[in-house]
């Protein structure tokens, strides 16, 4: 079922970004509570024609910092850490994120994520009716399960803050502008192997990769730690990500270093440092992600 665009506003962002083809249509339920839906095209499956875990976790990171803002107000957060845990494929799509506000602390904002494959639907309340279904047969197939920390910064740290207002918009369907990008996710960030072989590459700080505070996002740091450990194990795809992020990106590029810390029949587990190259290789970010069998191969 497609979604109404009747009463739809646009999101306050920035259109120039890796970001603009998504189709991200979300509504924040109430103050704790925040639902997002994201197009699944063929430019951004991956190789098994999944939805990539790091393209999971960036939606992840996007939905989950609207209750994380409107808990904080009026500061602003920026990612700390952020878990990623597979329970199955996004397949058929949307990709759909339920994000719950779990914890509030002085320095620091904790909310839960599921995602779901929105099998085709793409109707946000009939969508969320169905993940608060008492028969679980009537919810949509869970695909992860995530767990986001943020750090409360002081809101002059993000440009533009003002203007991203998440408590004001409760009950209503915001919409992000859609601006057509040719390229397949990962291309499309510019991203330089350097030796695939030791997870070796290279991203530049570029405003089509940046976030409000200026630095690499999250999300991005996500996708790159990906790429990294599937360039390591290509005849995997990633399931599961750990991301701990340790400093901004002041000069850039940012460059990973891959580790395989272990091999099995059916998985592998691979760590990946992330560093800024440009500033004496300061770790940027510390990564662990868990790649398997894609499904055709269960």
């Amino acid at each position: 079922m497609a979604t109404s665009t009747e009463g739809v506003q646009l999101l306050v962002s920035e259109t120039n970004s890796f970001m603009s083809d998504f189709g991200l249509v979300s509504v924040q339920l109430d103050r704790t509570r925040s639902l997002l839906r994201c197009d699944l095209t063929d430019k951004l499956r991956s190789r098994a024609g999944t939805a990539p875990v790091g393209l999971q976790a960036t939606v992840m990171d996007f939905v989950t910092s609207d209750p994380a803002l409107v808990a904080a107000a009026p500061d602003w957060t920026a990612t700390q850490d952020l878990s990623l845990h597979g329970a199955g494929w996004v397949t058929v799509g949307p990709i759909v994120v339920d994000s719950t506000l779990v914890r509030v602390g002085k320095k620091v904002v904790v909310v839960a994520a599921d995602v779901y494959d929105g099998n085709g639907c793409e109707d946000l309340h009939e969508l969320a009716a169905a993940i608060d279904a008492a028969d679980p047969r009537s919810r949509p197939t869970l695909a992860a399960r995530g767990l986001v920390t943020f750090a409360r910064l002081p809101r002059a740290a993000a440009h533009g803050a003002d203007e991203y207002t998440p408590d004001r918009w409760i009950g209503q369907i915001r919409s992000r502008p859609m601006v057509p990008i040719e390229d397949a996710l990962y291309p499309r960030l510019g991203i330089r192997v350097i030796d695939a072989a030791r997870g070796e590459l290279e991203l530049d700080r570029t405003p089509f990769v940046a976030n409000q505070i200026g630095t690499i996002m999250g999300g991005v740091q996500a996708l790159l730690a990906e790429y990294a450990a599937n360039a390591m194990r290509p005849e995997l795809v990633a399931s599961d990500i750990q991301m701990n992020f340790l400093a901004q990106v002041r000069v850039g590029p940012a460059r990973t270093y891959g580790t395989v810390i272990r091999d099995d029949a059916d998985h592998s587990v691979v760590s990946v440092r992330l560093v800024d190259a440009g500033a004496d290789e300061m770790i940027l970010a510390l990564a662990t992600v868990t790649l398997r069998k894609p499904p055709a191969h269960r």
